[in-house]
């Protein structure tokens, strides 16, 4: 069923919902929102008393300069205040706030049946245990450390035992390639690995030793070997025997045959250490703006950014955030699809939920397998109240019908979210009108790595939604749309989203560069974060976000960044020059349609696409690998030789309207192109 969705239409919220809710109306959120706007210390400081504080901060809550013609830019909350995030993810809530005996996270393997079932004081055992496996190889409060792991529980304990030494974690997201894994590790000089044997992506085993292997390798080729590498033995049988939790995993997730490289001077078994090592130990006091992680997002000059966040204000407004957006209440179970190694599952997986006490469930799997009603099977059998997934996920299940969600109940649903894109209005409408049963609100959420969390969003009764539209600012969030002089825009208006000043989760800097953070964020327009993305705003003040304005693409809702990919391109042999654009794709948002000029004499054929598409995947990851690549011997240029992309697009999907083509040094190239260009994926 297709749904046409007039734009304008608007949805509330059942009054049911209302009732329990922690921001009940429109009104109570615009009176708390000119609070924080108005008066952000008192809001912020309100809101800091929910937790522990080893010292209280001084002075103002927010000091920030966002204007490069004043200054070095820099942002700061809470001075002087010292605490550990780990200490007040669990152990405030095991003995303060008496939830010891909560279920903190229901795990889910790859395979049904593969599950098990982690409290709150079973967490901060385990997480005091490897903390102290941590210092036992001498990593220390500052050190950092790599994490290369599937969505296991040992995930959440190794970042929470680094942050609760006083470690900076960089987790990396397990689909990136070894190259892209050693990239990140030379860039924060991380002295430690931590990842897994391997693991099941549907029915796909994927060797990650051997991938994390590879990426030492390379470390070591470049002059920076990594020193230690820990291993979880995610599917052997010792894994059956030591797996955190009461339960003992079936035999159906091993794989007694997955050859694991082993390399005794560099690599320890996770199992052997923390076998001997103690359940007890203190958490590492960190001052307000100590580095809490470090997370890579794409960069539109090809080399990836480390994204810096820190202590307190990274805590405070990720707990905030979810309790907010998503109304969390204590007998919630929640559930965020993402995986951990993007900033999704960092502060809505990891740091969000465990601030507030919440039950979440924690996915390995795909929602297509074993069948596409797998996610709606998990719905039923926890009971799951607040689901947050991916745009792309949705219009990837649409294409099956409403048929396999009917299969399940679902009547434990409360509120629904999407995050990593803007949503279009049709797959809106069915995730409204099939998942939700129209009694649902939907929280579209707009927010990127650098925010730490949302920026817009609804909030589930108080805003009423318009299908596609991120609506309002959260609390302390000052949002403007300028235009390309820098000139604010009232009223209905189209142009750069940017944002006027601080809130406590945003970025402080990029890791190692923060003259890159300046030009990237602030020099384009001085006094503003720009967001890279532009943004609509109609008649009723809410907020459109209309996709990335630099040469970004946004795939699946995972930033790629096009000079990356070509760069990948470029490294085989047989090709002189790339140029990669964005073409819409039903399901993933944003296709990769990939240019390319051969050396001469060079034949373009099936074999050669097939070596490029394994070059980007191996070089980035499988979720860069090009949807179409297109043979151009030559490109669009303007006199000065610079390749002109926007023509590119319009190639990409056949629109002939190019608009100004003075500059085009050689019009003979478009036809050629446009005669040429890809019809179907390769």
């Amino acid at each position: 069923m297709i749904y046409v969705l007039p734009r304008e239409d608007v949805f509330h919220a059942p009054g049911g919902l209302k009732k329990e809710a922690h921001i009940p109306s429109f009104e109570k959120y615009k009176d708390l929102y000119m609070k924080s706007i108005e008066n952000p210390d008192d809001f912020w400081g309100d809101i800091a008393k929910d937790f522990f504080w080893k010292s209280k901060h001084t002075g103002q809550f927010l000091d920030y300069n966002f204007d490069v013609t004043r200054g070095e830019i820099f942002i700061k909350c809470m001075e002087g205040a010292s605490t550990n995030i780990c200490y007040n993810l669990l152990d405030r809530n095991v003995h303060d706030k008496k939830l010891g005996d909560k279920v903190a996270f229901y795990w889910l393997g790859n395979e049904p049946g593969d599950d098990l079932t982690v409290t709150y004081r079973e967490l901060l055992l385990r997480v005091c245990q490897f903390a102290n496996v941590l210092k036992s190889q001498g990593v220390k409060k500052g050190d950092r450390v790599s994490i290369y792991m599937p969505m296991v529980i040992e995930l959440v304990v190794a970042m929470l035992a680094c942050v609760r030494i006083g470690a900076v974690h960089s987790i990396v997201f397990a689909g990136f390639s070894a190259e892209s894994l050693c990239e990140r590790i030379l860039d924060s000089q991380c002295s430690l690995l931590i990842t897994a044997d391997g693991f099941y992506r549907g029915d796909k085993l994927i060797n990650l030793k051997l991938l994390a292997d590879e990426a030492m390798r390379k470390c070591r080729d470049k002059g920076f070997p990594v020193e230690k590498c820990i291993m979880l033995k995610h599917l052997s049988k010792e894994a059956e025997k030591t797996h955190l939790g009461s339960q003992s995993p079936p035999a159906k997730r091993s794989c007694p045959d997955l050859q694991v490289p082993w390399n005794t001077k560099v690599d320890l078994c996770w199992h052997t250490l923390v076998c001997g090592a103690s359940d007890e130990c203190e958490p590492e006091w960190c001052e307000s703006e100590d580095p809490l992680f470090i997370l890579y997002t794409s960069g539109s000059t090809g080399k990836p950014k480390g994204v810096l966040h820190t202590v307190s204000g990274y805590m405070v407004y990720t707990a905030t955030t979810f309790k907010m957006v998503f109304d969390h209440q204590p007998d919630d179970i929640y559930w965020c699809t993402a995986d951990i190694g993007w900033i999704t599952g960092h502060s809505y997986i990891t740091y969000g939920p465990l601030a507030n006490g919440a039950t979440s469930v924690l996915f390995e799997g795909l929602p297509t397998y074993p069948d596409v009603s797998r996610m709606w099977e998990i719905v039923d059998k926890y009971c799951v109240t607040k689901f947050y997934t991916a745009p792309t996920a949705i219009r990837l299940l649409m294409k099956y019908g409403s048929e396999p969600v009917q299969k399940y109940k679902r009547k434990s649903l409360k509120i629904l979210g999407t995050v990593g894109e803007p949503i279009n209005p049709e797959a809106w409408q069915w995730y409204y009108t099939v998942v939700g049963e129209k009694r649902c609100p939907i929280v579209d959420t707009f927010w990127q790595t650098e925010t730490g969390g949302h920026v817009l969003t609804p909030l589930p009764a108080a805003t009423p939604m318009k299908p596609g539209s991120a609506t309002f600012p959260f609390f302390g969030v000052v949002p403007a749309i300028l235009n390309e002089s820098g000139e604010e825009l009232e009223g209905p208006s189209e142009g750069y989203l940017v944002f006027k000043q601080p809130w406590p989760g945003v970025m402080r800097t990029v890791y190692g560069n923060h003259q890159r953070f300046e030009t990237t964020y602030f020099k384009k327009f001085p006094g503003y974060y720009v967001t890279g993305d532009g943004c609509r705003r109609d008649k009723d003040g809410y907020y459109w976000i209309t996709g990335r304005i630099d040469d970004m693409l946004n795939v699946s809702g995972h930033l790629l960044s096009t000079a990356e990919v070509e760069s990948a391109l470029l490294e085989h042999e047989g090709v002189t020059e790339a140029a990669v654009v964005a073409r819409p794709h039903p399901v993933k948002g944003e296709s990769l349609y990939c240019f390319v000029t051969l050396t001469e004499g060079v034949p373009y054929n099936h074999t050669l696409e097939t070596e490029l598409k394994q070059q980007v995947r191996e070089k980035i990851g499988a979720i860069a690998t090009p949807d179409y690549i297109q043979n151009a011997p030559g490109l669009p240029k303007t006199r000065s030789g610079k390749i002109m992309r926007r023509v590119l697009r319009k190639i990409a999907c056949d629109e002939r309207d190019l608009g100004d083509l003075s500059t085009l040094a050689d019009p003979s190239v478009i036809d050629h192109l446009f005669q040429n260009r890809c019809c179907t994926t390769i």
